[in-house]
């Protein structure tokens, strides 16, 4: 298997935002798995999860083309098994590959989610292995103009374990115990007695 913190180089790809990308090919045993991009989250020193990256061809019915027109497009995450060389997509709830950017922590991830009729979005935390979120909170609207501010990738501390997501002016916090969270309450001024 290819050392993700090593991996070997590719030529910057472009995708349809027009960014570069650095696709990194994923090898187990001497065979390419998967395309990748991005920065590997370490999980623990077995496990590692990454971000796919695939080609699709962009031509269009009629056009004159000898070749495909192959154009590369961000995808979801794969978790992957240093032991056993087992390569498998991780179901993010709620998660859109276009605008969804994920902030891991030890198992964690927070996101912000789009709703499957695209109208709503959702501040998302899910633990690697489990298949609900343990938080899904609405943020607000989704629509274009909300979705790229509304989606920034959510801020972890480490004692106490939380998340914070933030839309716009608001901040909303959440302490994760396992396999559940807390919304922290905002800070309420006390009102001193004038005297």
């Amino acid at each position: 298997m290819t050392d993700p913190k090593n991996p070997p180089s590719a030529e910057p790809e472009i995708d349809r935002k027009g960014i570069d990308l650095k696709i990194r090919p994923l090898y187990v045993d001497a065979q390419l798995k998967e395309n990748t991009t991005g920065m590997p989250h370490e999980i623990t020193d077995r496990i590692f999860v990454v971000r796919r990256a695939y080609r699709v061809n962009d031509s269009l019915p009629g056009e004159e083309a000898k070749s495909p027109r192959w154009r590369w497009q961000l995808g979801g995450w794969l978790e992957v098994d240093r032991v056993t060389g087992r390569v498998s997509a991780l179901n993010l709830a709620e998660f859109d590959a276009s605008t969804s950017a994920v902030s891991w922590y030890r198992e964690y991830a927070g996101y912000c989610g789009v709703s499957d009729d695209g109208k709503k979005l959702h501040a998302i935390v899910v633990v690697l292995g489990r298949r609900k979120p343990i938080v899904k909170a609405l943020l607000g609207d989704a629509s274009e103009r909300n979705r790229d501010a509304g989606c920034v990738p959510p801020i972890w501390q480490r004692q106490p374990t939380g998340v914070t997501f933030e839309n716009g002016t608001s901040k909303v916090t959440y302490l994760v115990r396992g396999y559940a969270a807390d919304l922290v309450p905002e800070d309420v001024e006390e009102e001193v007695p004038s005297e």
